[in-house]
This record gives C-alpha cells, structure tokens and sequence, in this order.
C-alpha cells in the first residue's frame, strides 16, 4: 500500500523534470526521494529463457537531500550489454559522473549483461541532460 509523502511543490515539478529529461515515470518515496524508472528493450535470455523481466530490463535513476543550492545526490543504473560497457563509462566520466561499480548480476544470460552504476553530487536536471546523453547510444 503506497504512503502519502508530503513534500513541496518545487520538489513535485523538480521530479516530473527529472523523470521527463529520462523518459521515465517517476514516484516520490519518503525522504523524499524522486526515484524515477524506465524499460529498456534487451533481448535477453537467461538459462535458455527469454526474459522480459523488471529485474534485467528496467533503469533506475534518483535523486534526494537537495540542498539550498539546488545540488542533490544524484544516482543511476543500468543494464548494458558487453561491449557497450566501455562506452557508457566513458560517455559518464566525460561529463563529470562518478562510476561506482561494474558487475554482472545473472549467470547463463546471452548475450552478456554488465550492471553500471553511477552517482553525483548535482543539479537533478543537469544530472539527468548528462545521463540521457550518455545514455542515448544504448537505444
């Protein structure tokens, strides 16, 4: 059952902005945080089954503690395929982001998967323009 989180109007347009630039849907959790998701289009097996799962095809993006300068910790993630791990690390770097971890979360899967997480310290919106172009090569 959701919880009515009680936060300001600013913060409320601040998060549609944030989750427009992404193209995702976004939802605000006590914090507050504006957590934002959006669906990829891997084709994906793991064991031999195709999966459409959340768990494999979503993006996640947030970000929380917005400061009076407008700066807020600023996160994200995403599935890539393998050869396009290099690239989005670069594409993030590029624009200031700090990556934080490169990993595979599933065993069997074809073709390979590499979870990237990234995070700054910004402006929710700047943070979300240099995500989305880093992004934008994945499709």
């Amino acid at each position: 059952m959701a919880r009515h989180v009680k936060v300001s109007p600013q913060f409320k347009r601040l998060c549609n902005q944030f989750a427009r630039i992404l193209g995702g849907e976004s939802e605000i959790e006590e914090g507050p945080v504006c957590f934002v998701t959006r669906m990829t289009d891997l084709n994906e097996t793991i064991l031999g089954r195709r999966t459409r799962s959340p768990l494999v095809q979503m993006q996640m993006f947030s970000f929380e503690s917005l400061d009076k300068s407008g700066r807020a910790l600023c996160l994200g993630e995403t599935a890539v395929h393998q050869n396009q791990a290099n690239r989005l690390i670069s594409n993030l770097r590029k624009r200031g982001i700090k990556v934080t971890a490169l990993h595979n979360h599933w065993l069997n899967e074809n073709p390979r998967l590499m979870y990237i997480h990234w995070e700054a310290i910004s402006n929710p919106v700047v943070f979300a323009r240099n995500t989305k172009e880093s992004i934008a090569f994945l499709g």
